[in-house]
């Protein structure tokens, strides 16, 4: 059985990833500062009891774990306890991230306020060192295991363009190189490390700015006609999924992956049973300024 650690699994990708590991089988801890007893500064209705329960409903067995990965204590206490109770961590996904009320769109950083920059940087690069710091011992404990270091955006794309604002470029790019980091460091020592990015994702906040649910979130396009593009949650937990079951995936090792491009060569789909390609399309489509077409990319 597949022993899995989802940091920052409480909504949005983290929340996808966690039920489709455990669609295959897996046990997997899911983590975030959102619980039924207790909520973030989001101050969403979210909780990582909820994950815990959709894993263990697609086949798995889900378990909540309340955990800050600022704090050392509480991930070393998190580690401890996976260890305790299984002896060992086959895929760690490091998903943090809570920066989306922190970052201004189009502010330079002299405008930006420093604060909420600063913060921002702590809550999605430090989170990710933490929570490898005190994981990857357990990890390598037994060969073959998982790093996914997830992020927005491709290491091709981020590096041809600015993504939205200082604060927000440097964590994406810095999860990218993260990835790039770890692999040199696990590669040698039997374990793959990837980074890996959803395309236009359609998380609970994506869906509730559109003022759309899941059902009817096609309903988004006549406003914005490139929402066609966009994938559920599932789509990138099919891809994590798709990587904790190959066998060959060592052949990743170091890469920057998306969940498109990762359908084309596992087969999974979309829960519509599509595979968009969003960052293909982002870059022949939208960023080239022609009317939104999903015909090919979809």
């Amino acid at each position: 059985m597949t022993i899995a650690l989802v940091a920052g699994a409480t909504r949005g990708a983290g929340r996808g990833i966690a039920a489709e590991l455990g669609a295959i089988g897996a046990t997997v801890y899911v983590t975030g500062r959102t619980t039924r007893d207790r909520q973030s500064e989001y101050q969403r209705p979210e909780t990582i009891e909820e994950t815990a329960e959709l894993v263990t409903r697609a086949g798995g067995h889900g378990i909540a774990v309340p955990a800050d990965h600022l704090d050392r204590d509480q991930v070393r206490a998190l580690v401890e306890r996976i260890d305790r109770e299984q002896g060992r961590l086959d895929v760690l996904v490091n998903n943090i991230w809570g920066g989306e009320n922190l970052f201004s769109w189009d502010k330079p950083l002299w405008e930006h306020d420093l604060d909420d920059g600063m913060h921002m940087l702590r809550l999605a690069i430090d989170t990710h060192i933490i929570t490898s710091h005190y994981a990857l011992p357990l990890l390598l404990r037994h060969e073959g295991g998982l790093v996914v270091e997830m992020t927005d955006g491709t290491a091709d794309y981020n590096a041809a363009n600015y993504r939205v604002t200082f604060f927000y470029d440097l964590v994406k790019s810095s999860v990218v190189r993260m990835a790039f980091g770890l692999s040199k460091e696990l590669g040698p020592r039997g374990a793959t490390a990837v980074a890996l990015t959803p395309g236009w994702l359609r998380s609970e906040l994506m869906l509730d700015h559109f003022g759309v649910t899941e059902e009817n979130w096609r309903d988004a396009v006549e406003n914005e006609p490139h929402f066609a593009i966009s994938e559920s949650p599932a789509f990138v937990g099919r891809a994590v999924a798709a990587l904790a079951g190959d066998p060959d995936r060592a052949r990743w090792n170091g890469q920057s992956l998306s969940s498109g491009g990762l359908a084309q060569v596992y087969g999974f789909t979309d829960v519509d049973g599509s595979r968009p390609d969003a960052w293909r399309y982002i870059v022949e489509v939208q960023d080239a300024g022609k009317p939104a077409d999903t015909t090919g990319y979809r």
